[in-house]
């Protein structure tokens, strides 16, 4: 794919590090320009935009909470200002808190509910117009396994990923005419920030070792690379479960 999407400018959520540093690395890398959102790791992001400028490529840093509709429609405003329209969103930020159902809270609840679900709902709204206007667009979201299976981190965490499916095949549906795809992944149990510390998890996985971040990458990939695939999720899981 390489230099497939020179021209292309494309908003990563959560980027600064783990799959969405991946994330923005290969979509660098394949030509298109970067915007890279974080919250709260800003240095990190700005790491990473400069080392994509040492490589040859485009990318700038837009800090914000995207579970906030002004926040969103700025940092789409900054994007398209700084880089040109946004082409492809892939919406990668969320947040993991692990309760057990006895100790899950209502606050619990509606947090992980809005970074995780409302921000996708947010960011597909905002970058539509400039999709429909170039009659092209590739939307990509980061679920889980936990989508669909029991997972680990509590039903608040399940119910945010099977609500990011649910829009996911939603806007595919409505999309579908005017040149936008709409897909996911899911990846279970991945090399990042989130997993470290927990070595016995990998027990649980067929391929014996945890997915890393450059292979979520690559499914984001093939999926901003494929204009016939649309409202489907990929699962990355090592064997532990199959669609």
């Amino acid at each position: 794919m390489a230099h497939d999407l020179k021209g292309r400018v494309a908003l990563v959520t959560g980027g600064s590090r783990g799959i969405g540093a991946a994330v923005c690395r290969a979509l660098a890398e394949a030509g298109a320009a970067v915007a890279i959102n974080c919250r709260e790791q800003i240095g990190q992001a700005e790491q990473l935009a400069g080392e994509i400028g040492q490589h040859g490529g485009r990318a700038i840093v837009v800090a914000a909470d995207v579970s906030q509709r002004e926040a969103v429609a700025n940092i789409v405003a900054r994007a398209g200002a700084g880089l040109g329209p946004i082409d492809i969103l892939v919406n990668n930020a969320g947040i993991a808190i692990t309760r057990g159902v006895d100790d899950l809270t209502e606050d619990d609840f509606d947090r992980t509910i809005l970074v995780n679900l409302k921000s996708v709902f947010l960011c597909t709204q905002a970058v539509l117009p400039s999709m429909r206007a170039r009659k092209w667009g590739r939307i990509v979201n980061v679920s889980s396994g936990a989508a669909r299976g029991a997972g680990s981190i509590g039903p608040h965490y399940n119910a945010s990923k099977a609500g990011m499916e649910g829009l996911t095949r939603g806007y595919a549906a409505r999309l579908v005419k005017e040149g936008i795809t709409v897909n996911a992944v899911a990846p279970s149990l991945i090399e990042t920030d989130m997993m470290s510390g927990q070595p016995q998890l990998i027990s649980r996985i067929p391929l014996g070792r945890f997915g890393t971040a450059d292979e979520v990458a690559k499914a984001v990939m093939l999926l901003v690379d494929n204009a016939y695939m649309t409202g489907q999720t990929i699962a990355l899981s090592g064997g532990m479960a199959f669609n």
